[in-house]
């Protein structure tokens, strides 16, 4: 085992925390006193990226991006996770992360000219509608109710969805729906008739351009041409984009835990209280401790799970329990940072207020931690009863 990056990621790396804490980071308090300039200040985040060297880490070099594999995006993600703005900023969050990685695995040439190139450039955003409100598909995917129906050549699609990451302003959405021969995705233009965007859905993270909202697909018509990959095959996608996705989550959240912490240090080294500094308290070194000892596990198993990508596996099992494990704690480590920073941490004088509030979703997106652990148990179990004589 070799955890040492090469000298080139090393100097990436640098360069990235350097565009972070110097470029990115003082945007901050622009965004938050005036969300409604995001995705402005996004577009011009990304054009300081491209100057700098750092954008669209996991872009293949032909398309424009720096084609850094799995274990070197780790790096890179996590130290662009310092910052809300840092994914959005080097063209590596979610969902375009995800919906960029899906396109380039199994986008024919056309769909990669029409839907991966201008995505990986940073010209467009996208959403990934799969979701649906009660009864249909959440943890489940067997709850799928949005159905696509052929109709001569064309396909027509009926189904709504909800919490659809980023779909105000989106330029088209990947939709997955059931068919006669099982699940499929469709590419649908944002700009269809049959594509509609019913609400915003009011949420305690306010982090995601174009937030999570409620879409329609009403006799939505699409070409032959929309199918993503083979007909059928729709889960199998899926789980090629989200085994993935979740692991590039855990890489970008790491690093807001990681700052979260740093504020917190920075803080008790400062704060005197009970005639000492609060950093002399064994509670406060305490609190240190367990989240510097949970975000070193978290950090081996991201790279773990990346070195097993990296080999061409699924590594769902992999990536299911490091999703589990780094949620929770990327969880804790920035409520112990906003406890030990006291009314400070609750007061908007810091960010960790914010990041309080963003990453309580990682716990239920791409798979609530129970349902992961279940995942886990059975797939345990079932091979424990296989090799049982």
């Amino acid at each position: 085992m070799d955890f040492s990056p090469n000298p080139e990621t090393t100097a990436l790396v640098a360069r990235v925390r350097r565009f972070i804490d110097e470029v990115v980071i003082p945007r901050e308090a622009e965004v938050n006193a005036a969300p409604e300039r995001l995705e402005a200040i996004r577009g011009e985040l990304q054009q300081a990226a491209r100057q700098a060297g750092v954008f669209a880490p996991r872009v293949p070099r032909e398309y424009g991006g720096l084609g850094l594999d799995w274990r070197d995006s780790a790096l890179v993600f996590e130290a662009a996770g310092r910052s809300l703005l840092g994914p959005q900023a080097l063209n590596c969050a979610a969902p375009d992360e995800g919906n960029m990685h899906l396109l380039h695995a199994v986008g024919t040439a056309e769909q990669k000219a029409r839907y991966y190139a201008p995505l990986a450039k940073g010209e467009v955003r996208s959403c990934f509608a799969m979701t649906e409100p009660a009864p249909g598909v959440g943890s489940d995917p067997a709850m799928l109710l949005t159905r696509a129906v052929r109709d001569g050549t064309d396909w027509v699609i009926d189904g709504d969805k909800w919490f659809i990451t980023g779909a105000d302003g989106a330029a088209f959405a990947i939709c997955m729906a059931r068919t006669d021969d099982g699940p499929t995705m469709f590419m649908v233009d944002a700009d269809n008739p049959g594509f509609e965007i019913l609400r915003h859905t009011p949420t305690l993270d306010h982090a995601f351009p174009g937030g999570h909202c409620e879409v329609r697909f009403a006799a939505c018509r699409v070409g032959a041409d929309a199918v993503l990959g083979d007909i059928g095959k729709g889960y199998e996608y899926a789980q090629q984009r989200l085994g993935p996705g979740r692991l590039t989550h855990c890489m970008r959240w790491l690093g807001i835990a990681a700052r979260a912490l740093d504020i917190a240090m920075d803080y008790v080294n400062r704060r005197e209280s009970f005639k000492k500094r609060l950093a002399q308290h064994q509670e406060m070194q305490r609190l240190v401790a367990e989240s510097a000892i949970e975000m070193h596990a978290s950090r081996l198993m991201i790279w773990q799970a990346a070195w097993c990508l990296d080999r061409g596996e699924q590594a769902l099992h992999e990536t299911s329990m490091t999703k589990v494990f780094v949620a929770e704690a990327v969880n804790r480590v920035v409520d112990r940072a906003l406890q030990m920073c006291g009314a400070s941490g609750i007061s908007e004088y810091l960010p960790l207020a914010q990041f309080y509030r963003e990453i309580r979703g990682f716990r239920i997106y791409d798979g609530a931690t129970e349902v992961h652990r279940a995942s886990i148990g059975i797939r345990l179990l079932r091979q424990a009863a296989q090799a049982s004589p």
